[in-house]
């Protein structure tokens, strides 16, 4: 059997746009930005634009994310302690 490259499955991906979707709904726009604007923020996008904003060495990136570790450790422990008592 030869491979056909315009197989069912390429024709269903071609139907569906890639990337991100917002609706908008009884002419209101403002609805959709919000929606639009949640999504990006929890995708991530804002974050990557603020990063991307300079230019950062590895070992800067590197004693960031060290630091980041140390304090969501220190959040936890003082959780369970609060929780807990140990």
């Amino acid at each position: 059997m030869r491979y056909n490259k315009y197989s069912k499955v390429d024709k269903k991906r071609e139907e569906f746009p890639q990337g991100m979707i917002v609706h908008v709904r009884n002419d209101n726009v403002e609805k959709a930005i919000k929606v639009l604007k949640k999504k990006l923020l929890k995708a991530g996008v804002f974050q990557e634009l603020r990063e991307r904003q300079y230019y950062e060495s590895k070992g800067t990136k590197r004693r960031k994310a060290k630091a980041a570790a140390t304090r969501r450790y220190k959040r936890k422990m003082q959780k369970r302690f609060e929780e807990h008592g140990y």
